[in-house]
């Protein structure tokens, strides 16, 4: 007999594969604060114990008073025993493609993670992806499952779009996209996400599977065009922040004109390559886009040494985390900026509020120490610093020129 397609708190219970990650902590705890008992399985035994213990292991708005309130209420627990994931009614995996070396795709290590897992999994279940996927995988691994004697299972693939800090006011916002490898999937998955979203848009898997690649590719090159147009007025003497802030004043049509910096993080060039992958190796904009982006700490070295005797100076480099107000350092471009000034600076010293390294000093150190500044992430913080030393902010984040 078939399953009812509706999915209720207090009657069904949820998984989360990576559940105490960037993607699968907020969605639980927006899941639990619903009222639907959600556990939480991560391999990462740390972050468990954090969490259990009432602390985030990263950074995310609104996050810290709503964890220890889902978890008072007995409804979010997490643990490293996959066990778990054979008791709950829905199943949400929150493990994406990776990309190896040559930034092609790696979907032998997406099937071997996610492999270890489906003996887990039960029939009845609802088997939500809900990480960046590389084209087509939804509808393979439901192939996969059949071929396993899963015909039971309903699969859907319904990507994240949040902006990494802001997770549970966005859970709350947007719409959620719905590819469904059957029909009676797509209904049980939007009868899932009904109790987070204020609507739902049904798409076939490949076409949910390109959405979040192209909103992340759309992102990437837009924030390469910024980076472009700032080479090209810092190259005839103009004044990028003048243009950008004159082209946004009062013109609606230039409102999604991206300032200059660096764009990074473990999403938007590991799909851009993705999406050019996928299409057979062949993306012009988006590989344009990663030349201009992934070049910009060289190129930014060098513009500064055509102002500044950088190899008899102190640089100091503040904001080490791929994005502002974010704790999150993962494929950040200022340790890249870090490793170029190593071989070009007499010392280079670099600090952030909140990224937890062991290589960097104290703030107060870099701007005592420091020869000159550059302006890595542009952290809400810094627009209150005062600096006795040249800056480099390309960001526009502090009130002093740029290079």
């Amino acid at each position: 007999m078939p399953h009812t397609s509706e999915i209720s708190p207090g009657q069904d219970s949820i998984a989360i594969v990576g559940g105490c990650g960037h993607v699968g902590l907020p969605l639980g705890m927006a899941f639990a604060d619903k009222g639907f008992l959600v556990h939480l399985m991560d391999i990462n035994a740390e972050s468990v114990a954090m969490v259990n213990g009432g602390k985030m292991p990263f950074v995310e708005e609104g996050a810290d008073n709503l964890l220890k309130e889902v978890l008072a209420s007995g409804l979010l627990k997490a643990t490293t025993d996959p066990a778990i994931l054979r008791e709950a009614d829905v199943v949400i995996v929150t493990i994406g493609t990776p990309v190896d070396e040559y930034l092609d795709p790696s979907v032998s290590s997406f099937d071997e993670s996610l492999h270890r897992f489906i003996g887990h999994i039960r029939p009845g279940q609802l088997l939500v992806l809900r990480s960046t996927v590389f084209p087509g995988v939804t509808d393979r691994l439901g192939r996969q499952l059949k071929s396993l004697g899963y015909t039971d299972a309903d699969l859907a693939y319904c990507p994240e779009r949040i902006v990494q800090g802001q997770s549970l006011q966005e859970l709350a916002a947007l719409p959620q996209l719905i590819g469904g490898y059957t029909e009676h999937a797509a209904e049980r998955a939007a009868a899932l996400f009904r109790h987070l979203s204020p609507s739902v848009i049904f798409l076939k898997p490949i076409e949910a599977e390109l959405a979040k690649l192209y909103a992340n590719a759309w992102r990437y090159i837009n924030f390469a065009i910024s980076n472009q147009f700032w080479v090209i007025a810092h190259e005839f003497g103009a004044d990028f922040q003048k243009i950008h802030s004159a082209l946004r004043q009062d013109y609606p049509r230039m409102k999604s004109f991206a300032r200059a910096g660096f764009a990074a993080g473990p999403c938007l060039l590991k799909d851009t390559m993705q999406l050019g992958a996928f299409n057979h190796g062949s993306f012009i904009l988006g590989q344009a886009a990663m030349m201009i982006n992934e070049g910009l700490p060289y190129l930014l070295v060098q513009r500064i040494k055509q102002s500044f005797p950088i190899s008899t100076m102190t640089v100091g480099v503040l904001g080490m985390a791929f994005k502002p107000n974010s704790d999150d350092m993962r494929s950040s471009l200022s340790y890249k900026l870090r490793k170029v000034l190593l071989l070009e600076a007499k010392e280079v010293l670099c600090a952030d509020p909140y990224v937890p390294d062991s290589e960097l000093v104290p703030q107060d150190e870099v701007l005592q120490k420091a020869d000159l500044i550059i302006i890595g992430t542009p952290h809400d913080c810094y627009r209150t610093l005062r600096f006795h030393q040249p800056v480099v902010d390309i960001t526009n984040i502090i009130s002093l020129g740029s290079c």
